[in-house]
């Protein structure tokens, strides 16, 4: 779930349930897939929010969980990625059995805490599959000609099981690898070493992966000076929370 100090931004557009038709299935991970979605009267959507997608069975039980978004706002189509859980009603389903042309129930897109306007300087520090809602952020800060503004640190176990590890390092995000050696940097877990040199005044800072890794970034980061209201974290977890099961 999300959580954090400070108000929602009042501005956060929020959709109710649609239809949504699968308009491309890639396997970019093992254990993931990514789905391109094309939703029936879609809201445009801000960087950093999620959606929640629903599944009926025969008999009336449905089960729902919720995952960010990876596609920029003014991208036509809501692109999601979906780590498999062997234990996930939901994601098993989305990754071994949608096709192109299936249809969807989703709702969204939802939440006002976790999201980036695109116009303010921002820290992004993502564990694994939390890097999805931040590379909303980067696509959006490209489409604006304002990746300037951002800054990413992200913590991999290896580079082959990041996502979107091609794009993170087109943008110039700092990569941090727990399993394995990068360039000169030994593996090991982010530090606030690793943090500080990306620290610039004013920035918001946002935390996004298990809550093992967001508890253990955002005490770097209040460690670091940070504000506690001026960190915005977003948990990963099999409860329905984005990037769930």
């Amino acid at each position: 779930m999300t959580d954090g100090l400070g108000s929602s931004d009042g501005d956060a557009p929020r959709g109710g349930w649609r239809t949504a038709t699968v308009s491309r299935v890639r396997r970019p991970l093992e254990r993931s897939v990514e789905l391109r979605l094309d939703v029936l009267d879609r809201i445009d959507h801000m960087a950093g929010q999620h959606y929640v997608v629903r599944l009926t069975a025969e008999d009336g039980y449905t089960a729902q969980r919720s995952y960010s978004v990876a596609s920029a706002p003014d991208d036509p189509l809501v692109e999601l990625l979906v780590e498999r859980l062997d234990d996930g009603e939901v994601s098993t389903y989305l990754a071994d059995v949608v096709e192109p042309g299936d249809e969807l129930e989703v709702r969204g897109p939802i939440g006002g805490w976790f999201v980036w306007n695109g116009e303010t300087q921002a820290l992004l520090v993502a564990g694994g599959f939390g890097v999805v809602p931040f590379v909303a952020m980067i696509r959006h800060a490209r489409a604006l000609g304002r990746l300037d503004l951002l800054r990413v640190a992200v913590s991999s176990r290896t580079l082959a099981e990041l996502p979107y590890a091609d794009e993170l390092v087109d943008a110039g995000a700092l990569i941090v690898l727990t399993r394995e050696a990068r360039g000169i940097r030994p593996a090991g877990r982010l530090t606030a070493l690793d943090l500080l040199p990306l620290w610039e005044p004013g920035q918001t800072a946002y935390v996004c992966g298990s809550g093992a890794f967001a508890e253990a970034a955002s005490q770097l980061l209040v460690g670091m000076g940070f504000p506690a209201n001026g960190v915005r974290v977003e948990r990963f977890g099999p409860s329905g929370a984005p990037g769930g099961s």
